[in-house]
C-alpha cells in the first residue's frame, strides 16, 4: 500500500491549526504567558497539587516562544523563578509552623509512600536534599513541607533553596529557546511559519505524557503512592 503524499500537509496543517492562535494569542497577551508560568511554578511546589500539575511542560513548551520574541527571556525566568521560591518556601513555612503534624494531616495522609520517600531523600542528603529534590518529580512537592516539618531552619533552607531554583530556572527554560533557535538557524526552518516552536512544543508534550505513563505503570506495579489514609507514627 503506497504512502499518501497528501497526509504530511494534513498533519502540518492540523499542527498549526492548533499551535498558531495560541501563538498569537500569547503575542497579544504576553502577561498572561507569564502569569501561566509563575502559576506553574508555584503549583509544582505544592504538596500533592504538584504531583499531578505538569508544571515543567508547560515552561518547557513556552520557552519556544522566546526567540521569536513573542516571550521576552528575563521575563520568563524571572516569572518561573519567582514562582518556584514562592511555592517552595509558602510549603516550607507550612512545615515549619506544623513540624510533624502536617505530614499526619489530609491530604498528605492519602500519599504515605510520597511523604516517606521525601523523608527518606530527606535524611540521606540532608541539607542537600533541598537541592536534589528541585529536579527530581514527584517529591519536588513534598520535600520541602518535609524540610520544615522535620526543622530544617530557614537560613539553611534559602541557602540551598535559592540557589536551586537559580539553577532549575535556566535549565527549564534555555533548552527550549536553544532548540528553536537551532531549528531556525542550522536547520534552515523558516522562522515565520513558527515551524520550530511546533516541533519543541509537541517534542515536549509527547515526552511529558509517555514519561508520565511510564512511571505511573512502574509505581502501580510496585504498589501505588495514592494509597488509603493510615495512621503515621
Amino acid at each position: 500500500m503506497g504512502l499518501n503524499p497528501i497526509a504530511p500537509a494534513h498533519y502540518r496543517d492540523l499542527v498549526t491549526s492548533f499551535l498558531d492562535p495560541l501563538i498569537s494569542f500569547v503575542s497579544a497577551h504576553a502577561w498572561l504567558a507569564y502569569l501561566t508560568l509563575f502559576l506553574a511554578a508555584l503549583l509544582e511546589a505544592v504538596p500533592v497539587v504538584g504531583s499531578v500539575i505538569p508544571g515543567s511542560t508547560i515552561i518547557l513548551a513556552l520557552s519556544a516562544l522566546v526567540p521569536g520574541g513573542e516571550l521576552k527571556l528575563q521575563w520568563v525566568l524571572l516569572a518561573a523563578g519567582f514562582g518556584a521560591v514562592l511555592g517552595d518556601g509558602s510549603a516550607y513555612w507550612i512545615g515549619h509552623r506544623q513540624q510533624r503534624e502536617i505530614l499526619n494531616t489530609w491530604p498528605l495522609t492519602r500519599y504515605p509512600r510520597v511523604v516517606e520517600e521525601s523523608e527518606t531523600f530527606f535524611h540521606r542528603f540532608g541539607t542537600w536534599a533541598v537541592f536534589f529534590a528541585r529536579f527530581v518529580p514527584p517529591i519536588r512537592a513534598f520535600v520541602p513541607v518535609t524540610a520544615g516539618a522535620l526543622g530544617m531552619t530557614p537560613p539553611k533552607f534559602y541557602a540551598v533553596n535559592i540557589p536551586a531554583i537559580l539553577v532549575w530556572a535556566p535549565a527549564h527554560v534555555l533548552p527550549g529557546v536553544l532548540a528553536v533557535s537551532v531549528l531556525h538557524e542550522y536547520a534552515g526552518l523558516p522562522h515565520h511559519e513558527h515551524i520550530g516552536k511546533h516541533i519543541w512544543m509537541f517534542s515536549v508534550v509527547g515526552i511529558a505524557i509517555v514519561a508520565g505513563l511510564a512511571i505511573w505503570t512502574i509505581r502501580r506495579r510496585h504498589g501505588s503512592g495514592v494509597a488509603a489514609a493510615k495512621p503515621r507514627a
